[in-house]
């Protein structure tokens, strides 16, 4: 087996709108299945014959022993990604709601808040030790699709993707994020009445934010910092990484910073993407 993805996190997260996505990719998928099956499965997977060469197995509700599993695999000799899907708990509840669904550790005593809180509890483990953390809060169906597939659709490469995300303090920190940078140290576009209502995409808030001493000596040092730390990731066995890029709304400053960063580590050589994650707020 060259490939196993084990798709886990929080119940109404996204899970097997995920599976979907790889199985249009070309994973083989196992939905819901309970970790005491999943070492079976994998087994049954890698006859030869089989066919299978990239399997993405959706966890079920066991998961206390879901990392028992992945060290017993990784062991094995087989390539493991956890991929943790993730959401704030108002959404959760919100999506619980609209769907009318039980939530499965809703024992008819719980309630859907306090299972939503008991889960949160289970994985905390699990959510420490995932290669991957994609929060779904405000992601629709295709920029959850976009996310998987810049992370999947070449699983088969061995280089450190980067993931650098902008975001506003105001709507709560990433759940998704390795690295968080604030820049709200740099004077703010907001005040700006002719910039206000533009972006960090346009080029007179783009202008503003870069064109400042403060800026390039910030964005060298992290520079910096990167060259130093990312080869300790990939050399951990890391093949993913969300640098998340701060200001007090996400609209300008933030964006302005993760796409030039972007752009130099891209003219490095690292693959590299970006999400503004607050822009249209």
């Amino acid at each position: 087996m060259s490939e196993i993805v084990l798709i886990t996190g929080m119940s109404g997260a996204g899970r097997s709108a995920a599976a979907d996505v790889l199985e249009d990719l070309g994973w083989y998928v196992v939905d819901n299945l309970p970790s005491s099956l999943v070492e079976k499965i994998v087994e049954l997977a890698s006859m030869p014959g089989s066919g299978i060469d990239r399997l993405a197995l959706v966890s079920g509700r066991n998961h206390g022993t879901v990392l028992d599993t992945v060290a017993a695999l990784r062991t094995a000799g087989h390539r493991v990604t956890v991929l943790f899907l993730d959401a704030q708990d108002a959404e959760l509840v919100k999506r619980y709601d609209v769907a009318r669904r039980k939530h499965p550790l809703d024992d008819g005593g719980l309630g859907l808040v306090d299972a939503i809180v008991l889960e949160r509890r289970l994985l905390g483990g699990t959510f420490d030790a995932a290669d991957l953390v994609i929060d779904t809060t405000d992601l629709n169906i295709h920029q959850l699709k976009e996310r998987l597939v810049s992370a999947f659709d070449d699983a088969r490469s061995s280089r450190l993707q980067i993931a650098v995300e902008s975001f506003g303090f105001k709507h709560g920190l990433p759940l998704d994020a390795d690295i968080v940078m604030d820049v709200r140290f740099l004077p703010n576009p907001h005040w700006e009445e002719q910039l206000r209502p533009l972006t960090g995409h346009d080029p007179a808030v783009r202008d503003f934010v870069l064109e400042r001493a403060d800026t390039s000596a910030f964005l060298e040092r992290l520079e910096d910092l990167l060259r130093t730390v990312l080869p300790a990731y990939e050399a951990e066995g890391r093949s993913y990484l969300t640098i998340a890029i701060g200001c007090t709304g996400g609209r300008h400053r933030s964006v302005a910073i993760a796409e030039e960063l972007a752009s130099r580590l891209r003219t490095r050589g690292t693959a590299v993407r970006t999400t503004h994650r607050d822009v249209i707020r």
